[in-house]
């Protein structure tokens, strides 16, 4: 089957943001206005197309990334009436789900950022940027919720400056705010767009600016008129700067004063260049729920984001040599893609989400999976819009598609032609940072809740299941309260397992205080051959964030080269088990330097039992110290509950970080230990009568007060 459109005529987007944002109202507008779906669904009604699970629809938040696929061709401009095909994957917002923005990030080759008109920049709009810089995506930003009570474009502008370091640059703006939202002046063609309410946004007036003044509320107030027309010259002034610095052309003109004979393609081809570059980043405005600014967005994901051509080769390595390889973007090229996600289908088994960067693929096909060295059989391909399918024959390079009947894929692993292998650059994952018991209500249900947990963390890479060796209980870790929480609804509503929670626990983790040496030697003799074991380490703090290191600086050959991996693996283990209070230790650098063996009852082994014990005594020389996982709160409350949230805040042992206003609300940042946030939205809304709300993500782990650490440790030694 023929490629349906020229490679560069295709956009992989995803749509991110802070919770509640707008995000999948947004996407459900994309969906509705392209003509994928013909009827509106809304977030609050649980009616969204991308929102397909059930918590989804329930709770009103997106928990997994949907991925759809849709055409769009704008009306104007350099792509005017050109039809492009939009891949478009909607991620989750709440920071329990990080992980699904992460995965989606890694494949995709621009993104939209979709901000609250009334709050600007938030947490979680922070932790996504950060995100999309580490993955290289260019951004455009889509300013929503321009007719709440509260919206303004030019804070949410400069808060971009402020908190993402970046340099915005507004394409259109907002035709009036809050209740006088009436559409978005395009900044580029200096014209005005008036939505017709009645038609659901689909109709719309384009107008000069000047007929503008002639809207009710400008009538009215004749001073607005006059500030609005003195912010687009303004808005229109910095459009024409930003053009000019990102290109010659336009910057050529600019410099000359032939400002006139700047057209409407010059700025686009320029910003689209800054944008692609990461010197600018295009901003619209607009409202999704009402419908008004949507068709704009479309264009500018078009106009401003770019294609897989656009952005540079992907690269790899060689899974033997390691020599470093790319791959382009072409058809004709080896075939290359990414596993980005996986999902158990009830009615086709387990999907593969992948990328295709490179070559082609057919159904019924034979792939290398270079990451685990095995083969796989593409059985089906399908193109996925949310949670239904459609097959399709086979793949091209910068098509996102599902595989069925992959067996040993995981997140994060190359598919390539084994003729041509490659191994693509794969994706970190998060640390948990709580965790909690699981056990069936009933027998019966033991052999059906590790089928569930398996299945589940097969799907999902943040959740790592595990069994404590001396309570025997299957415990599970997790990013959040919400996302194990989630976790158990999965397993009782997909897999009928009734399960019993215990209480949440903090994942703490141990770390040393200074350097020490260790000698240990592991002599055993109990009849016939022996043990015989003998290292010298050095144990030290590592850089922050550096985990476990281990060095190899043995010389002369007093340990043989072959019971070194041996002494690694019984220190990374007794690392792992931790010694305090059995929470993993991390941050450590280890020097293995000296020891002996014996020719005859060494063995790998003995050094094994050498290397973890030599730790362990290092260790406890070193002192050991709790360091328990710090979270960034930000709650947005009512002036006259200020002190209220304060107190309660340093109650829990938080430090305030800063106080700013925002709209007519007071914004309070802190850094508040997770051990003392549990249940804190519902005490947060007793205490504020349900007027504020509160966002909190994970920031860094720091060391427990003495008299913590001896609480926890008598507990965890307690059982």
């Amino acid at each position: 089957m023929p490629r349906d459109l020229q490679i560069d005529r295709y956009r992989n987007i995803g749509i991110m943001a802070h919770i509640d944002a707008g995000k999948t109202t947004c996407s459900e507008r994309i969906l509705y206005y392209t003509g994928r779906v013909h009827k509106l669904g809304e977030v609050h009604e649980g009616a969204a197309t991308m929102d397909w699970m059930e918590q989804e629809q329930e709770r009103g938040i997106t928990i997994t990334s949907a991925a759809t696929t849709a055409f769009w061709a704008p009306t104007h401009g350099v792509f005017k009436d050109i039809k492009h095909r939009i891949n478009l994957i909607d991620t989750p917002g709440h920071v329990d789900f990080t992980i699904e923005v992460e995965r989606s990030l890694r494949v995709l080759d621009g993104a939209v950022a979709v901000f609250d008109g009334g709050n600007g920049v938030e947490p979680q709009s922070e932790t996504v940027w950060r995100q999309a810089d580490k993955y290289r995506v260019p951004r455009i930003a889509f300013m929503n919720k321009m007719d709440k009570i509260g919206a303004d474009f030019e804070m949410c502008v400069a808060s971009m400056k402020e908190r993402l370091g970046t340099n915005p640059v507004p394409v259109n703006c907002p035709i009036g705010v809050e209740d006088k939202h009436r559409g978005v002046f395009d900044l580029v063609r200096m014209k005005g767009i008036i939505f017709d309410e009645e038609s659901k946004g689909q109709k719309y007036d384009v107008v000069e600016l000047e007929k503008i003044g002639e809207l009710k509320q400008f009538k009215d107030y004749p001073r607005d008129w006059e500030e609005f027309k003195e912010r687009v010259a303004t808005y229109r002034q910095g459009l024409i700067e930003a053009a000019a610095d990102c290109d010659d052309t336009v910057g050529e003109k600019f410099l000359e004063d032939r400002i006139s004979e700047i057209t409407e393609e010059d700025i686009q081809r320029a910003l689209r260049k800054g944008t692609i570059s990461f010197k600018v980043v295009p901003v619209v405005a607009g409202s999704a729920f009402k419908n008004k600014g949507v068709q704009m967005l479309l264009d500018a994901v078009i106009t401003y984001l770019p294609s897989p051509v656009d952005i540079p080769a992907v690269k790899g390595k060689h899974p033997d040599t390691g020599a470093e390889l790319t791959r382009e973007a072409r058809d004709d090229q080896p075939f290359a893609g990414l596993a980005f996600k996986l999902m158990n289908d009830k009615f086709v088994g387990n999907l593969t989400f992948f990328r295709t960067y490179s070559g082609t693929l057919e159904s019924g096909s034979a792939v290398l999976n270079s990451t685990r060295r095995k083969n796989e059989r593409i059985g089906r391909l399908l193109l996925m819009h949310s949670n239904e399918r459609e097959d399709i024959k086979d793949v091209f390079a910068g098509v996102i598609a599902a595989a069925v009947g992959l067996r040993d894929t995981r997140t994060g692993d190359t598919l390539c032609d084994d003729r041509s292998p490659v191994v693509l650059e794969s994706m970190t994952f998060p640390e948990p940072v709580i965790e909690i018991s699981v056990e069936p209500k009933t027998k019966a249900d033991q052999e059906k809740m590790g089928i569930a947990l398996q299945r589940l963390a097969y799907e999902d890479p943040s959740l790592r299941v595990s069994t404590d060796e001396e309570s025997g209980q299957t415990i599970l870790k997790g990013m959040g309260e919400l996302h194990l929480d989630i976790i158990v609804d999965r397993m009782k509503r997909e897999f009928k397992v009734e399960a019993n929670t215990g209480k949440p626990k903090v994942a703490y983790r141990e770390s040393i205080r200074k350097t020490v040496e260790q000698d240990y030697k592991h002599v055993k003799q109990s009849g016939g051959r022996g043990q015989y074991g003998h290292v010298t380490i050095e144990v030290g703090p590592g850089e922050r964030g550096t985990g476990y290191t281990f060095e190899d600086d043995i010389k002369g050959g007093v340990i043989p080269k072959e019971f070194i991996p041996a002494v690694n693996k019984g220190i990374e283990g007794a690392v792992s088990r931790g010694v305090l209070a059995g929470f993993p230790i991390i941050d450590v650098k280890v020097r293995l330097f000296f020891g002996s063996y014996h020719d005859v009852d060494s063995s790998a082994a003995a050094f094994e039992i050498a290397g973890s014990i030599a730790f362990q005594e290092a260790a406890k020389k070193a002192g050991l110290h709790l360091l328990e996982p710090i979270m960034a709160v930000e709650v947005v409350t009512p002036e006259q509950f200020m002190g209220e949230v304060i107190g309660d805040l340093n109650s829990r042992r938080g430090q305030i970080r800063g106080m700013n206003q925002r709209s007519n609300t007071q914004v309070i940042e802190a850094f508040v230990p997770l051990a003392n946030m549990f249940g804190y939205v519902t005490d947060l809304r007793s205490k504020t009568q349900g007027r504020a709300v509160s966002s909190m993500q994970f920031s860094h782990y720091e060391a427990v007060p003495a008299a913590v650490q001896e609480e926890v440790v008598a507990k965890v030694k307690g059982g």
